[in-house]
């Protein structure tokens, strides 16, 4: 097996200034495909189980950018999907009802090898570890149907029959939030240099040296094919705006038809703050939050659009809109801010 693109180790001098601003990842970076996606250097050796992964007709696939919503939608997706099931979604992990694809690929290898000589000496810690460590494309062959992945790779990393053989939902979020909350994100896992500001964390957004960037190429993947019969393409600021049109239009897209009250009771499910409190997702919330080496917020934030207004001096702002408009000549994508 193999992949029909070039993963290139990235330039030394760019891999020099990206771990700078990301110390712990000593491992560094490759840049994958024709749009040279940015990612970590493992993904050289997993590259082709993922490429080459057996679908199912009836998986359903959440397809993103880091940081536009995807859990959130997750969880919407899936029960959505299973008949509005809050039983098993209160009780059993996000993560295990809808595996993250590359979650082995995130964590470095340093930390897996650090933990699992942590609890060496704790068999049910380790064989809980190793089940978490273990890559998603070894464990989704063993799940039943109907499958529900979220990954963050972009569409021509995946199976390229993806889309003419499962569902595939992709959820867009405006670029100038997305900063804001990975920026958020890297500063409470302690990933980033706890010195560097938020401009200067726009500014490697804008060079698309973030993992899996470059945004605009990653979004525009899925929005031209928007079109296509399995695709549902989402806006964040739309499901923010207006869930229960959103909850109606993923379930007509999934084939399935609820009430209002059903509707309603959904909503009220998937609201930010009883999000957070679900006992099935705090699992995850304290593993990160665990990370903490500040006062940065949760996981989960403040769920909300335009929260990057607080973070933009005008100087900043002029600079990202003049970003935004240069790439816009090239696409009739536009995004809500």
């Amino acid at each position: 097996m193999s992949v029909p693109f070039e993963i290139q180790d990235v330039d030394p001098e760019l891999n020099a200034e990206v771990l700078t601003l990301f110390p712990k990842r000593k491992d560094g970076f490759v840049h994958a495909g024709s749009k040279k996606y940015l990612l970590y250097s493992k993904y050289r050796k997993e590259a082709v189980h993922y490429y080459n992964m057996e679908l199912r007709p009836d998986d359903v696939w959440i397809i993103s950018f880091p940081r536009s919503g995807s859990t959130w939608t997750q969880e919407l997706v899936w029960l959505i999907n299973n008949d509005l099931d809050y039983e098993t979604a209160l009780s059993k992990k996000l993560i295990t009802r809808s595996p993250f694809l590359e979650y082995s690929f995130v964590l470095p290898d340093d930390f897996i090898a650090e933990m699992m000589e942590k609890h060496k000496n704790d068999p049910s810690k380790l064989d809980l570890l190793r089940e978490n460590f273990r890559p998603a494309y070894e464990t989704l062959p063993k799940m039943k149907s109907p499958r529900h992945v979220k990954t963050h790779f972009s569409l021509s990393l995946l199976p390229p029959k993806l889309l003419d053989t499962c569902k595939v939902i992709y959820v867009a979020r405006n670029p100038k939030d997305v900063a804001v909350s990975y920026f958020h994100l890297h500063r409470l896992k302690g990933d980033i240099d706890m010195e560097a500001d938020f401009p200067q964390y726009w500014d490697i957004f804008q060079r698309d040296l973030l993992t899996w960037a470059p945004f605009w190429s990653h979004v525009e993947e899925s929005w031209r094919l928007k079109e296509h019969k399995n695709m549902l393409f989402l806006f964040y600021e739309d499901m923010k705006k207006d869930l229960p049109a959103a909850i109606r239009k993923t379930a007509a897209f999934l084939g399935k038809s609820y009430t209002d009250e059903q509707v309603i009771k959904l909503v009220d499910h998937l609201h930010i703050d009883n999000f957070r409190k679900q006992p099935a997702l705090q699992q995850l919330m304290n593993c990160v939050n665990g990370m903490k080496k500040n006062d940065a917020p949760g996981f989960y934030r403040k769920g909300e659009s335009g929260a990057w207004r607080s973070m933009f001096p005008p100087e900043l702002n002029a600079k990202a809109d003049e970003w935004i408009r240069e790439h816009e000549k090239h696409t009739d994508l536009r995004f809500q801010f």
